[in-house]
Order: C-alpha cells, then sequence, then structure tokens
C-alpha cells in the first residue's frame, strides 16, 4: 500500500559551485580543499556536527594515517590531514600513534577535539555548513546531470543546487538517486559487520596497565566455560588519553538470518541500536568479573549511531581491489595512498590480511578514477564519489575504507571539482598531472615506486 504526496513547490536554499554531502573525514576535506581552491561550497550534514563515524560512530581512532613501510611505521597521508591534525594537536586532543597487531600505527583522538578541529578547518577555508539536513532525492536537467539535492530540515523541505556535487555520504545516496551504477557487499550481498562502539570509565588504569593484550584470552576462557557469549572475536579495547577511559570495539549486529545489519534500511538499522547496546551492557559484566582493573567500571559514552563499514559502492572508470591493496599497486593517475591492510569483519570474526612485511612498501596508491562513477547511457557526469562508497570491491573497500584513505579522497576531489569547474569541464575529464601537481603543493604524497 501506498500513500500519494501531494505535489508542492520546494523552495530554493542557495546555488553553490559545489555541493558536498556528507561531513565525514572524505567530506570535511572535500568541502575545505574545494574552498581553498577558489570554488563556493556547501557542506551538507545530517547531524549537528562533522566527522562522520569517526565521531557520530565513536570511532575515535585514525586508522590508515600510517604505513608499515619495508618494516619501518612512517605517516603517509600529509596535505590537509595535515592542518586538521595540527589543530586537534593544538588542542591537547590527539595522542601519539599506537601500535596495533604489532604491525601498524593508529592514532587515537578526542571525538571533541575532531568535531572542533573540523569546524574550523571547514570554516577557515570559506566553505559554508549546513547541519542537521538529510538529503532525500535530487533532480536531474536535460542532459542527465544533477541539479538539485532535496533536503528535509527544521525548516521544512527545501533544495540545494550546484555544479558539481561530491557525493560522501558513505551509503552513494547521490549515486543510488542518481542513477549510477553501483555494487552492495560482495558476490552474495554479503557486508562487513556493523559495530556499535561505546568508552568504559572508572577503570584503574595502574591494575589495567595493558589489559588489551590479556582480554582476548580471558574472553576465551569465559566462553568455553559458557559464562559469556560474544558476538565476535577480536575485541579491541584499548585505553583513550586519560588511562581511566577505555575504547571498546566488540560489538557485532546481524539481522534476524545471520547476515550484516544493513545501514541502508531503517528496519535493520533500528534492530541493530537496540542489539548493539544488550551487548554492551553483556560485555560490561565480562569486564567488570575478568578483567582486572574494570571492577568499577561503567559505559562512560555509547556512541550516537552504529558504525557502518559497508554498504553500497559505486561501480567507478577504476576500481580497488584486494590484490592492489596487497601487491600495493601504482596508478598512473594517483592522488595518495593506503597503507591499511584488508580488515574483514566477517561473521563472529575479524580477518586481516596484510602486504608481506617488511618485504613490501606497505602501502598502495589510490586513483583518481576510483571517484569517477563509469560512464554510460544517462550516467551523471557531474559527481565525484569519495569515501568508503568509492568504487572498491568487497575486499579492497575493506582496507581503503578507514579515515586515512577518506582524507586522500576527500581533498583530491575537492581540488578536482575546483580545477574542472575553472575549465569549464566534467571532474572526470581534468588533466591528471595538474591535479597531482596541486595536490603535491598542498603537501599531499602521492606515493611512488619503490
Amino acid at each position: 500500500m501506498v500513500i500519494n504526496e501531494p505535489a508542492r513547490q520546494v523552495p530554493l536554499y542557495g546555488e553553490y559551485e559545489v555541493v558536498v554531502l556528507g561531513g565525514g573525514p572524505a567530506g570535511v576535506l572535500a568541502a575545505a580543499s574545494a574552498a581553498r581552491n577558489g570554488a563556493s561550497v556547501l557542506l551538507v550534514e545530517r547531524y549537528g556536527f562533522l566527522g562522520g563515524m569517526g565521531t557520530a560512530a565513536g570511532v575515535s581512532n585514525f586508522c590508515g594515517l600510517h604505513a608499515n613501510i619495508h618494516g619501518e611505521i612512517r605517516q603517509v597521508v600529509h596535505g590537509m590531514t595535515d592542518d586538521l591534525l595540527d589543530r586537534m594537536r593544538a588542542m591537547d586532543g590527539l595522542n601519539d600513534p599506537h601500535l596495533i597487531l604489532g604491525k601498524i600505527h593508529a592514532q587515537a583522538y578526542d571525538i571533541s577535539a575532531f568535531k572542533c578541529a573540523a569546524d574550523g578547518l571547514v570554516q577557515d577555508s570559506g566553505a559554508q555548513v549546513l547541519f542537521h539536513a538529510l538529503a532525500t532525492g535530487l533532480t536531474r536537467d536535460d542532459q542527465g546531470r544533477v541539479d538539485a539535492l532535496f533536503l528535509e530540515t527544521k525548516s521544512g523541505r527545501c533544495a540545494v543546487r550546484a555544479k558539481i556535487f561530491i557525493d560522501c555520504s558513505g551509503d552513494a545516496d547521490i549515486a543510488q538517486w542518481g542513477g549510477l551504477p553501483f555494487e552492495k557487499g560482495d558476490a552474495l550481498g554479503h557486508m562487513l559487520y556493523p559495530t556499535l562502539m561505546f568508552k568504559v570509565g572508572n577503570v584503574d588504569g595502574v591494575r589495567a596497565q595493558e589489559a588489551w593484550k590479556t582480554i582476548p584470552t580471558l574472553m576465551d576462557e569465559a566462553a568455553a566455560s559458557g559464562e559469556f557469549t560474544f558476538p565476535r572475536k577480536g575485541a579491541i579495547v584499548r585505553p583513550q588519553k586519560h588511562d581511566y577511559e577505555w575504547r571498546v570495539n566488540v560489538t557485532q549486529l546481524a539481522n534476524a538470518d545471520g547476515s550484516a545489519a544493513d545501514g541502508t534500511n531503517a528496519e535493520s538499522l533500528s534492530a541493530g541500536e537496540l542489539e548493539g547496546r544488550r551487548q554492551i551492557m553483556n560485555y560490561l559484566a565480562f569486564l567488570r568479573a575478568k578483567v582486572p582493573g574494570f571492577e568499577q567500571a561503567y559505559v562512560l559514552d555509547i556512541a550516537p549511531q552504529l558504525g557502518i563499514r559497508e554498504t553500497r559502492r559505486i561501480v567507478g572508470e577504476a576500481v580497488l581491489t584486494r590484490e592492489h591493496v596487497l601487491g600495493c599497486a601504482d596508478f598512473p593517475d594517483s592522488i595518495g595512498v593506503n597503507g591499511w591492510p584488508l580488515e574483514m569483519h566477517t561473521a563472529g570474526d575479524v580477518k586481516w590480511v596484510w602486504p608481506p612485511i617488511p618485504e613490501s612498501r606497505g602501502y598502495n596508491q589510490l586513483p583518481f578514477r576510483m571517484m569517477v562513477p563509469r560512464r554510460g547511457p544517462g550516467v551523471a557526469t557531474n559527481v565525484l564519489v569519495a569515501g568508503r562508497c568509492a568504487s572498491m570491491t568487497h575486499e579492497g573497500q575493506s582496507a581503503a575504507r578507514v579515515s586515512g584513505s577518506c582524507f586522500v579522497m576527500g581533498e583530491a576531489a575537492g581540488a578536482a571539482s575546483a580545477m574542472a569547474l575553472r575549465d569549464g569541464i566534467s571532474p572526470g575529464d581534468i588533466s591528471i598531472p595538474a591535479l597531482q601537481a596541486q595536490l603535491t603543493q598542498q603537501g599531499a604524497f602521492l606515493g611512488g615506486r619503490d
């Protein structure tokens, strides 16, 4: 059954050269990069703050900023990312990098510092921001290009018009509404499982010490005895800047049939939120009962939303694959690099697959073409797609979905859009050497052959 909605005229909120949908790592840098390069920009975000999964989902760790290069771990994502990190560091909101699985660095941060630093980066670039705006659809012009994006706000329904749209929604929303080709999950439709992140407080850091090393064994023992059950292996429990606060990444959200909760399905999302909080309380009971230093711990914070790892991915002019990641691939249209391994959140587990260490340089280049939708009849040519919904296979995306790669793609998408506007062409037709020169001037590291 359907209900017919009466036709209505929608007020135009504004016209811009570039509209960026989604204020996660890709969207923040896309908006700032386009504006710094001279474009008039609007960044549209459904929450009242920026950061995407890094804030709304409570991730609080930058992954993919570093690579293990022949056994030496180095930061490989630079450019405007360095500006953001410097702003967070000035707020005392950025930890030193820490070792993960003995092979790679991640970098913990204070979520409030990320929110405030992202605000400053975008505003100082000259871009405008519209918070509390949920995109719901679009219109196309007579040449098939995306013309306007419809938004639902507390002021009512409105539309924003742009010459170029950058889809950083994470779910490829513009691509889906605009008829661009996309995929979802692997060949059987299986997606990476989401997690509901949380933090615990009142931990005795002196007694807890390096509990992250012993917690997996304590979980195995508790599960074997039947005292506790856990949704997955591979728990990541780490102290934050102050050792009385610990971040917990352990929940796993599935549908009734065992498949991954779907971040594009309202019913699945609702069930996942409820189940996630149930799992959190069960895990807190385990921490209190079995882990020294956690006897008086409590749930300090539960993220506002599920941490979604994968939904739709566009089919682009280039597709990043498992083989590209593990083979440390080069591309002639490189816009930066990814140093994160395959991180596949499968049913009940997390599987890691790495490039050879220390034999390899530990990173693959990211091609500009992975952000350009594959051209064909009816495909809009004024859209770029950056972030976890760019063009990757299911396994390739398990590596390049992390914040480091999203920063890289966002900065490149913003610079490319500004170049296309200056030249009066589609963003997919810009000069790659000119884009690479601009990104290098902005401080980005594009990688290169050994």
